[in-house]
């Protein structure tokens, strides 16, 4: 894929607090705006129908990666949709897809997994993109202080927790693109 791709992780669940829905909707128009094809979990529930719908909106080039088992979930205007045996896969898919920037919006435990995956991939050399949890309203100061105290204790180094990035605001955002 020539163009730049942005890959979002976030929340599945559509009981959530509104505030997310709208940072969620302005982190993908922005980086739509700046020209990235968006990557996402493929699905209709959630911050990743917020994400694919977003995209549609705005005309990105908009990419699914979803499990077969979750085919019930599938968001049906996504400009393609990648099909998976495991969740695994499609971690390794969405990475794939969206080389350039891994962005974790709020999310549960499945949103954890894939952001500290990444994470740990990116400090092996194994995915080259920025790797982001985007902070708004503070969803991720406890992660942050978590990576602030494994830094103190000698658990981190200070280059590898520079690799995650923590933006609290659209604009923060948009100067990592």
């Amino acid at each position: 894929m020539e163009q730049k791709a942005a890959l979002f992780f976030c929340s599945s669940n559509s009981d959530i607090d509104p505030r997310y829905i709208q940072a969620a909707r302005d982190v993908v128009r922005a980086t739509c705006l700046k020209g990235y094809a968006i990557v996402s979990g493929g699905a209709s529930r959630g911050l990743m129908k917020v994400v694919a719908d977003e995209a549609c909106s705005c005309g990105a080039l908009n990419i699914g990666v979803l499990p077969r088992f979750m085919e019930e979930f599938s968001h049906s205007d996504l400009t393609k949709l990648v099909w998976t045996d495991t969740m695994s896969q499609r971690k390794d898919l969405m990475r794939q897809y969206g080389p350039d920037v891994a962005v974790a919006l709020p999310g549960g435990i499945g949103t954890l997994d894939e952001l500290f995956e990444t994470y740990t991939l990116a400090k092996l050399g194994k995915y080259p993109g920025k790797v982001v949890a985007f902070n708004c309203f503070g969803f991720y100061d406890p992660v942050k202080d978590l990576m602030d105290y494994y830094v103190r204790e000698g658990m981190l180094d200070q280059a590898t927790r520079e690799l995650l990035h923590f933006p609290c605001t659209v604009e923060e955002f948009k100067a990592l693109l």
